[in-house]
């Protein structure tokens, strides 16, 4: 067998020689961003030709599902992996109903999206916290617990309505105990085994969700969501999250914050043979867009900086903000 020559050292060794120029970086470079690696989320809210900027996320839209079909069809001519779609109503109750209407928010994008761009895939976040009225991912007790498995056939039902749309992947951000198997179940006994589930299987109780919220303005009316969203401390419950979903169904996992998290990207990769996603989350792409706004970086390098250290960290596909103006830059338009 050819071994390496053993190593020197300097002046012999001179690792500067392969950075000489973009040529050589671009030759030797473990890591290389493409288009067809990101998804990217969008915000859908009810009408026609509406077009609404989120003020903490500069460059980031609510947009009615015709608007988003345009969208799909620049994201597909870009080379996109996908894209993640996200309901926003006018109309919330303590269930989230509007959730599984088969003509709401989601249905609606999904079919457009089908007939601009039909060999994109097409991601529906699966929960309820976007139409309750009181911003939970569950239902509640009269106390204001979630209550777990009351909220399960409700996921199921959504799903259904996501998949009858004609959803290619389905990904459940809840974080109920036991919700993956009981989608997979119901998709199956409905004639949808070919619908693939993405499982936010870690999913950390964040503070970098904040321009989430003002986005699909879903805050909350009361409490906060650590009762069932991840303690950030830990790292081992992440594996026991996963190998759970895993052994329920799901067909790819994923960690949410990425850039935060990206020890644990790198666990999960290091252990498992299924693929991993990350989400680089609303507070991630903000800091990035209000640090270049106010020029104390380059924002365009910061990005791509911050998309690599996510797919370095290990993970096969990324779920972010940027991923129109990355591919961009990737391709060169």
């Amino acid at each position: 067998m050819l071994r390496a020559p053993a190593m020197g050292s300097f002046p012999q060794i001179r690792p500067r020689r392969l950075r000489r120029t973009e040529g050589l970086r671009r030759l030797v470079r473990e890591h290389t961003l493409a288009p067809e690696r990101l998804v990217y989320p969008m915000f859908c809210v009810p009408g026609s030709g509406v077009r609404e900027p989120i003020q903490s996320m500069p460059g980031i839209f609510r947009q009615s599902p015709d608007l988003c079909a345009e969208l799909a069809h620049e994201a597909s001519s870009l080379g996109l992996g996908g894209v993640l779609l996200f309901g926003v109503p006018t109309q919330k109750d303590a269930t989230g109903s509007s959730g599984r209407d088969p003509e709401g928010l989601v249905p609606q994008a999904i079919r457009a999206i089908r007939k601009a761009a039909p060999e994109l895939p097409v991601v529906t976040d699966v929960c309820l916290c976007d139409y309750t009225d009181h911003g939970h991912c569950g239902v509640l007790t009269p106390e204001g617990e979630v209550r777990n498995d009351a909220t399960l056939p409700l996921l199921v039902e959504q799903a259904l309505t996501h998949a009858r749309a004609g959803a290619d992947v389905v990904a459940p951000s809840d974080m109920m105990d036991g919700r993956v198997g009981a989608i997979r179940r119901g998709l199956d006994e409905a004639g949808f085994s070919h619908v693939a589930i993405l499982s936010y299987a870690v999913k950390y109780a964040s503070a970098f969700y904040g321009p989430f919220r003002e986005a699909a303005h879903n805050a909350p009316a009361r409490g906060d969501r650590r009762g069932y969203q991840m303690d950030p401390a830990n790292a081992r419950e992440a594996l026991r999250e996963v190998e759970l979903d895993l052994d329920e169904g799901a067909d790819m996992v994923m960690v949410k914050p990425a850039i935060a998290y990206l020890d644990v990207v790198r666990q999960l990769r290091d252990r498992l043979d299924v693929p991993v996603f990350a989400y680089n989350v609303s507070g991630e792409y903000s800091m990035v867009r209000a640090a270049a706004q106010a020029g104390f970086l380059d924002g365009q390098r910061a990005m791509m900086e911050s998309l690599t250290s996510i797919q370095r960290a290990g993970a096969d596909g990324i779920v972010t903000y940027f991923a129109l103006e990355a591919a961009k830059a990737l391709v060169g338009s």
